[in-house]
């Protein structure tokens, strides 16, 4: 659902240009070996795994003995997985950051002031990574923790953040993304969300309905800095049988906003 916008904004923050002669490849392939693990494969042997990254078999091993020596994969001989010390990659980000700690006092605020949960995502290839979240002011609280990815298509900030692109990237990356379907609302056409997000570019949020899990409806709001450049989506995931489109664009969706502008000039 598109509601009214407050703001808008086109810039996308480039990443920094590098001479490919400064790149360690290894690195990189190291890296792929430690993103090749999912929920899908879990345990992997030397081929597997260099199928899933298109990296040489004899290069595939050594990266992932390697990894077993310096304590980030574990084995028994013909299989390999992740081992916790992988954790600390992620951990050292969000103790690291700026975003996670600056935003961290207002969300909590928020989340007072609302009775919600309150987090704070980027995009993050195709998917949408949480990188901050209030502590709950129920027993019981739903929502993303800290770390969680959703694949973008099925998450309000995902619409919100790809409306920023321009035609070109958007169009780049729908064509590359795979769009699993989660429910029967889940948007699975490349032309029913590239429609949606042009939408949105007329919003600064976005409500998303049952698109990951039936019983729940997320909004988010986008996060711009004091350039007007994108950094973050602020929102919320709530239960959809308590909160209809009309309660939540007039109750939440402000108070997001004013939360969002509060930050803008410390972003």
């Amino acid at each position: 659902m598109v509601v009214p916008s407050h703001s808008s904004t086109e810039a996308v923050a480039p990443r920094l240009p590098i001479d490919p002669h400064d790149l360690i490849a290894g690195l990189g392939r190291g890296l792929a070996v430690i993103e090749s693990f999912d929920d899908g494969h879990p345990r992997m042997t030397v081929a597997e795994v260099a199928t899933r990254t298109g990296i040489p078999r004899s290069a595939a091993r050594r990266h992932l003995l390697s990894l077993c020596h310096f304590g980030y994969a574990d084995s028994d001989g013909k299989r390999f997985w992740l081992a916790p010390r992988v954790l600390r990659l992620g951990q050292s980000y969000l103790e690291a950051a700026r975003l996670p700690r600056l935003v961290q006092p207002f969300i909590q605020r928020l989340s007072l002031a609302t009775g919600e949960t309150v987090n704070v995502s980027l995009l993050d290839g195709h998917e949408v990574v949480y990188v901050a979240r209030s502590n709950s002011p129920r027993v019981v609280s739903i929502g993303f923790y800290a770390g969680a990815r959703v694949p973008a298509h099925v998450v309000g900030p995902g619409t919100v953040l790809l409306a920023a692109w321009s035609d070109d990237a958007l169009q780049s990356w729908v064509a590359a993304h795979e769009f699993s379907a989660f429910t029967a609302s889940t948007v699975v056409d490349r032309d029913a969300f590239l429609e949606q997000v042009r939408v949105s570019r007329g919003s600064d949020a976005w409500i998303s309905r049952g698109r990951l899990d039936p019983g729940l409806v997320g909004v988010a709001v986008r996060l711009t800095d004091r350039r007007g450049e994108v950094r973050a989506a602020i929102g919320m995931t709530l239960q959809a049988a308590f909160w209809d489109d009309a309660r939540i664009a007039a109750e939440l969706i402000p108070a997001l906003q004013e939360t969002a502008g509060i930050l803008r000039p410390l972003l």
